[in-house]
């Protein structure tokens, strides 16, 4: 009998997943395999909430994996000597792996491959909607603008989702580690998995998404995130379920699929832009580690802000729109280098993936692939715009919750601010580098 191993990483699923698939497709038994590896903390991927996350992930998929007849191998090490042990262990013929984009991941394959030849399959498409490399402009290796990349994009045939697997047959007689357990900082994280995941999908409407995306109260996000990271949902299954639906809302979501493959693509092309300006601009950040200490803790005295980054920490999420304007905030208005910022984000969101977030942040920075690089959003004017009422600040900043109004967004001019909140970091009217107020850009990057 022959026997092939799925080799899991961020595609913790059952449904249209490629490696799964070919594996059993191929092979009369099937060990699905996850490797916890001290290197990915070691890399500063192994952040708490993530941890947390994952685990559950790792437990639904276990589940998911027995009533196919299977069950989910953990083994604890290096991820290319495990899988190596393993195939030499069972006689496997192939190891199934989702193909990544970030440079640990590349490095992870080519370990992977040195150790395996060519019984090692690697497979396209896992993890986006378009694979890396899919579309190319000519004479380039990837897109650096997103329209033009959106419209190549949209002409791409995309494949068919493929069916959960049946008949796995994993030999019982193989022992691994147990499943891993982790405690996150946030109090309230996503249920983990991807039944919830899919339980998420279902519940979620699209219908005014397009209307409701940035905007803060409403939360009309899908809340997808998180499952997309960890690979619970395929993006290639989500742009056929929205397009199933139809209208404008599901065509807008669509287009933040494309954005979240057009970083993905980006990165796979130059991985080192996960740490290195895209666009170097030879900025002269400053540093201030009391004032990014308070952009941390949500305590910058302007109220927008400041309730985006209590969201961040009490939940492990923050609003796609409130992303952008804390992430301008700390970037534009106090001209903070964007590393830090983006190696805070990483630290708690329970959604941190490496392409998204270094590539959002380069692009509120001015260092990325925003063709303007010195549009700056203006927290009181987006506070004006995507919190009109104040209710997202009253949510996250509740000493606020009783200013009426758009007074919210102003607590120094009025007579009611507490004693306990403070005053702004910069004065709301300052211009130059450290806040342009004089204009506020319609930008054309919604939330994703």
């Amino acid at each position: 009998m022959t026997l092939a191993v799925v080799l899991f990483t961020q595609d913790l699923r059952l449904h249209d997943n490629p490696a799964l698939h070919a594996a059993r497709a191929g092979a009369d038994r099937v060990v699905p395999l996850f490797v916890s590896d001290p290197a990915v903390a070691a890399a500063g991927f192994a952040a708490p909430n993530r941890a947390a996350f994952l685990a559950g992930c790792l437990a639904d998929l276990d589940a998911g994996l027995r009533r196919a007849g299977g069950r989910l191998l953990v083994r604890e090490g290096d991820t290319a000597e495990q899988a190596a042990k393993l195939a030499a262990e069972t006689g496997a013929a192939s190891v199934h792996l989702a193909a990544g984009v970030s440079g640990y991941a590349r490095r992870r394959e080519q370990r992977l491959r040195r150790a395996l030849g060519d019984r090692l399959r690697v497979h396209e498409g896992s993890l986006t909607a378009v694979p890396p490399g899919a579309v190319l402009p000519a004479g380039r290796d990837h897109y650096a603008v997103f329209t033009p990349y959106h419209r190549a994009w949209q002409q791409v045939a995309r494949r068919t989702p493929l069916p959960p697997p049946r008949g796995l047959d994993t030999p019982g007689e193989l022992t691994g580690a147990v499943l891993p357990t982790a405690t996150p900082t946030a109090r309230h994280l996503p249920e983990p998995g991807e039944s919830a995941a899919r339980r998420a999908w279902q519940r979620w409407r699209t219908a005014h998404y397009a209307d409701l995306h940035d905007d803060l109260a409403a939360d009309g996000t899908s809340h997808l995130s998180p499952y997309l990271h960890f690979g619970c949902l395929s993006a290639n299954e989500l742009v056929h379920l929205a397009e199933r639906r139809g209208g404008p809302g599901a065509e807008a979501f669509v287009r933040q699929l494309a954005w979240r493959d057009f970083h993905h693509q980006v990165l796979a092309a130059r991985p080192d832009a996960a740490r290195a300006d895209y666009r170097p601009r030879h900025d002269d950040w400053r540093a201030d580690p009391d004032e990014f200490a308070a952009w941390c803790e949500g305590r910058t005295g302007f109220p927008i802000v400041d309730a985006g980054m209590r969201q961040l920490a009490e939940t492990g999420w923050m609003h796609n729109r409130a992303r952008l304007l804390t992430a301008s905030f700390l970037a534009k208005s106090l001209y903070h280098d964007w590393r830090p910022g983006a190696a805070h984000f990483l630290h708690h969101l329970v959604d941190g993936d490496l392409a998204n977030n270094q590539l959002n942040w380069q692009w509120v920075a001015g260092t990325g692939t925003d063709t303007r690089p010195n549009r700056v959003l203006n927290p009181l004017a987006q506070a004006d715009r995507h919190d009109p009422d104040g209710a997202y600040v009253r949510r996250w900043v509740p000493e606020l919750a009783h200013l009426p109004g758009r007074e919210i967004h102003r607590p120094w001019q009025s007579r009611h601010r507490p004693a306990d909140y403070p005053a702004p970091l910069i004065a709301p009217d300052a211009t130059g580098h450290r806040l342009r107020a004089a204009r506020i850009d319609q930008d054309p990057r919604p939330g994703t």
